[in-house]
């Protein structure tokens, strides 16, 4: 593996271990065995290193989302229904892979001022969307409405990062997958209001 390869793979490390704004060219070259001036000469600043560093991060996140959503774990029960058993697997993957996860949010703050990195969110947003649908639907991606995609996927994608951010932030409370899906019919059966408060509350009239 030639400087340039260990250099993207130092700095994704780095930005695993300790973050893209606490990471310094230092770091990535301890991390990398390399030195200084490689970063330069390949990548022309430590800032493009980053990014690059981040890109292939989301690269390999998509991968691993898409493996962990897709691949059924033996020990599910037959039972149950899809949408418990997807909401299982993205817990599991969150649990597994909490790194990439904070590295995806990361992400997303960092894009905000870098257009490569942002361009690349949004295609891999759009893409998650498409996934999200094909996956609850059972359609193909390339037979899904776009209206689908707009909608459900979007929804999804939405519900996905919420249950993330609690994951992160706050483990020992945050929802289980039976606790996400009875929300999730509570809202959808519901059409709001008082009624809404009742279900939740598992009040009948």
């Amino acid at each position: 593996m030639g400087h340039r390869e260990e250099l993207l793979r130092g700095a994704k490390k780095a930005l695993l271990e300790k973050g893209w704004a606490r990471t310094t060219a230092r770091d990535v070259v301890a991390l990398s065995g390399t030195n200084l001036g490689s970063i330069g000469y390949h990548y022309g600043s430590t800032e493009a290193l980053m990014t690059a560093a981040m890109l292939s991060a989301i690269e390999e996140w998509g991968e691993a989302l898409g493996r962990a959503l897709g691949t059924p774990d033996p020990e599910e029960d037959a039972g149950d229904d899809a949408m418990l058993r997807f909401w299982r697997r993205v817990i599991r993957s969150i649990q597994a892979d909490r790194q990439l996860w904070l590295a995806s949010i990361e992400a997303m703050l960092q894009a905000e001022h870098n257009p490569a990195l942002r361009e690349q969110m949004a295609g891999g947003m759009q893409a998650g969307r498409s996934g999200m649908a094909a996956m609850l639907t059972g359609i193909p991606e390339d037979q899904i409405g776009a209206e689908t995609v707009r909608s459900l996927g979007s929804v999804q994608l939405a519900l996905m990062s919420g249950v993330l951010t609690q994951w992160l932030t706050d483990p020992a409370s945050a929802p289980s997958a039976e606790e996400v899906v009875a929300g999730i019919r509570a809202l959808g059966g519901s059409g709001g209001g008082p009624r809404l408060g009742q279900q939740i509350a598992g009040v009948e009239e």
